[in-house]
């Protein structure tokens, strides 16, 4: 069985759902050598190529007829309709149901609407998103052309009411895309137990250790944790690729840093680009200097943009820490523990001050 997402963050979270039922769950970023016999979540890059690229990159996986679900961003964002055409086109799926709502963190659909705590998706932070900017929060809006390739797009403002929509679509022929909470009602559909490996409630990260945090996202807020911040600067942030800008010393002694982007001015397709490519960059820099025992890193496109400059790939789920926040081990022993950036810490986070952690 397979999972698409189109960024990593989004696979890590769906992994680490499937790992805290007791599913044996493997995460690799690329198409697999072989047809997967146990459940395997496909980390892409998709929601960060040109919706032609998109499309193209998904056809990819006609040869795998054991797609069972298709991983969206919470937010909205991505090119959801090119890819969800493209899937159902290579795998046969008459039809698809798009329901990015995720109602256990306060996301919704109301009237076609989308919410985020009873806020429409256009008045809140998203609509700076430097990529895929919420400027309506209509779904019908936001995605004209679904209609036209059978993609149903059903209201949700409950739990209750994603599982009925899973009861009323699963036919065999539908394609599921959308977010956790639509997972969850899948596995629920399917028998499988729920809170095997309950959620660790100790510190995901020992502050004494080696640690190196990316706050890729520009809707990061501030950790106060201990370890000390490097702010990217402005000048790389408009532009420069002088990486010797960027003060960074205190990894050369502590070996422990944030990395954070504390500008929000910029948006379009090259602002993003550039941002997560610097950050791999420094990443990488300062990882060859020394390697953590622990990355953590917030926002997918910065995740992937890191992990693939580091050449890391496959990936053993350790443990969900919070909803959506995963902890994984890469083949080099080092621990990777992602963060979308859209969503909170969580208050499990005990190491420095929680109380910090989950006001994002």
């Amino acid at each position: 069985m397979i999972v698409i997402a189109d960024d990593i963050t989004g696979a890590a979270e769906i992994a680490g759902i499937a790992h805290s039922r007791g599913m044996g769950v493997r995460l690799l970023c690329g198409l697999p050598a072989a047809v997967p016999t146990a459940l395997t979540v496909i980390a892409t890059d998709t929601r960060s190529m040109t919706e032609a690229e998109a499309a193209a990159e998904i056809t990819q996986w006609g040869r795998f007829r054991c797609v069972i679900f298709k991983k969206t961003d919470s937010a909205l964002r991505g090119h959801v309709v090119a890819e969800l055409a493209a899937l159902m086109q290579a795998t046969g799926y008459r039809r698809a149901v798009y329901l990015p709502a995720n109602p256990s963190k306060g996301r919704t659909i109301r009237a076609c609407t989308y919410y985020i705590y009873n806020k429409a998706i256009h008045e809140t932070d998203f609509r700076f998103d430097p990529e895929f900017p919420a400027h309506t929060s209509n779904l019908k809006e936001r995605f004209p052309d679904a209609a036209a390739h059978n993609i149903l797009m059903p209201d949700a403002e409950s739990l209750d009411d994603i599982r009925r929509a899973v009861q009323q679509y699963d036919d065999g022929h539908t394609l599921f895309a959308g977010a956790a909470d639509l997972f969850t009602a899948m596995l629920d559909a399917l028998g499988q137990p729920t809170n095997l490996s309950p959620t660790s409630l100790t510190s995901p990260t020992n502050p004494t250790n080696s640690t190196l945090i990316l706050c890729g996202s520009t809707q990061s807020q501030t950790l106060d944790i201990g370890i000390e911040s490097a702010p990217m600067p402005r000048a790389i942030y408009d532009g420069s690729d002088d990486l010797t800008l960027w003060d960074t010393t205190a990894y050369d002694t502590t070996h422990s840093l944030i990395l954070t982007i504390p500008h929000t001015h910029r948006t379009g397709k090259a602002v993003a680009v550039h941002l997560r490519s610097v950050m791999a960059r420094m990443a990488r820099r300062l990882t060859d200097h020394h390697r953590p025992d622990h990355l953590i890193i917030e926002g997918g496109a910065t995740a992937w943009a890191t992990l693939q400059s580091l050449g890391w790939t496959e990936f053993e789920i350790v443990r969900q820490i919070a909803p959506g926040v995963v902890q994984m081990r890469a083949s080099n022993g080092t621990l990777v523990t992602l963060k979308p950036g859209s969503y909170p810490w969580g208050d499990l986070w005990s190491f420095g001050s929680s109380s910090n952690l989950d006001k994002q």
